[in-house]
């Protein structure tokens, strides 16, 4: 089942139970949100969660773009992107978990082929704050799925305050071999979806207090669904890399490893560009100039003769279609040229000051100081230069 399938087979199945589909946001957040991206499709709909009428209606189903960077150092692995797309579906008050967690079983199952027996559920246990989600541990074991209780892994929030909850998720396995194990116990179950009983709102004590209205927030990765529906080894098999498996690897041969995290940061820093946000010091700037560098860094590693100028303007293209963006390939391919020329002269520059004689010994905090605020060195570049 290809990507595309996937997405209108979610957004139809939840239309028929009266979810009208909202637009997805771009990557930057509402401005009175603190989070420097959009992590989850909750974000721009942070307001209503909180009780403000939305003029939709109170079921929504939406594709969201993501991006993630506390899972920036595990992009490589089978699971982890940098940007992402999420499907999410919102009860802003009107059903509750156990409605969204039957409709989930039954898209996965009977809208998706899934076969039952491939999928675990875990549910928060209760801790010192709430009691157990009863009515999600009794919903699975009603459908006879197995159920792991956790404590602070079933539990979401969006930061240390505002709107939180329990979740259960639901996990399907990977594995070559009849399934084994929980979730917590054996990495081959994948997460897939997760559910959230949005109805409380943590203040700045740690206290909780009932939000006034009790939603359901549900995400679930696409390309981590399509990568699992499609029998592939990890998200960068599934088709929405098929692009940069044909062009890359005859370009840049790298290892595996490295390949993705170059496949993955190179898409990216394309979508981050698109909307809007350019390389910086600081904050959505900086986090774009981390990702850029980055890619530079692993193609340099082996042959400093390599450069983004090689970069095919068809992934570029098909980044920005496959996100929506207006903005041209050429200007996109333009920006990351820049970038990388200001990253080689960073480097000459900090190959120069680190030559001489006070920092030929090891480095203390001091030293870190004087070459970020000096000589605009950050910590892991001269780290990454002195053992380089």
């Amino acid at each position: 089942m290809k990507t595309e399938q996937i997405v209108r087979t979610f957004v139809e199945y939840f239309e028929q139970r009266g979810h009208r589909r909202i637009t997805g946001s771009t990557l930057l957040p509402p401005a009175d949100d603190p989070v420097l991206f959009t992590t989850s499709g909750m974000h721009p709909l942070t307001p209503h969660l909180e009780g403000r009428p939305h003029p939709l209606g109170r079921r929504l189903v939406n594709v969201q773009r993501c991006l993630r960077t506390t899972d920036l150092d595990e992009v490589g692995d089978a699971t982890h992107l940098t940007v992402f797309e999420m499907l999410g579906t919102w009860s802003l008050g009107d059903y509750e978990g156990p409605v969204s967690l039957d409709w989930g079983y039954g898209l996965l199952t009977e809208g998706l082929g899934i076969d039952p027996g491939l999928l675990y559920a875990t549910v928060h246990g209760g801790d010192d704050r709430t009691g157990p989600d009863t009515a999600s541990l009794e919903f699975w074991q009603g459908r006879g799925v197995p159920v792991e209780l956790t404590e602070q892994d079933n539990w979401w929030s969006n930061g240390p305050t505002g709107p939180c909850g329990p979740d259960s998720e639901i996990f399907l396995w990977s594995g070559d071999t009849p399934p084994r194990s929980t979730p917590t116990g054996d990495d081959r179950w994948v997460e897939v979806w997760n559910h959230v009983m949005m109805r409380h709102r943590r203040l700045d004590d740690g206290s909780l207090v009932p939000l006034p209205q009790r939603n359901v927030d549900t995400g679930l990765g696409l390309e981590r669904l399509a990568s699992l529906l499609q029998g592939t080894s990890s998200v960068f098999d599934c088709d929405v890399f098929d692009p940069w498996h044909r062009l890359l690897p005859p370009l840049w041969p790298l290892d595996e490893r490295s390949l993705r995290v170059v496949c993955d940061h190179l898409r990216s820093a394309v979508v981050v560009l698109g909307d809007g946000v350019r390389p910086a010091h600081t904050g959505r700037g900086y986090v774009l100039r981390r990702l850029v560098r980055r890619v530079l860094t692993l193609l340099w590693r082996d042959d400093p003769t390599r450069g983004l100028g090689d970069l095919p303007p068809e992934l570029i293209e098909h980044a920005l279609d496959r996100f929506g963006q207006d903005m041209g390939s050429g200007e996109v391919h333009r920006m990351l040229l820049e970038e990388e020329r200001r990253f080689r002269r960073l480097l000459e520059r900090g190959r120069q000051v680190l030559s001489r004689p006070r920092f030929r010994g090891p480095l203390g905090e001091e030293d870190f100081h004087y070459l970020h605020d000096t000589h605009g060195l950050p910590r892991d570049l001269v780290t990454s230069l002195l053992h380089g």
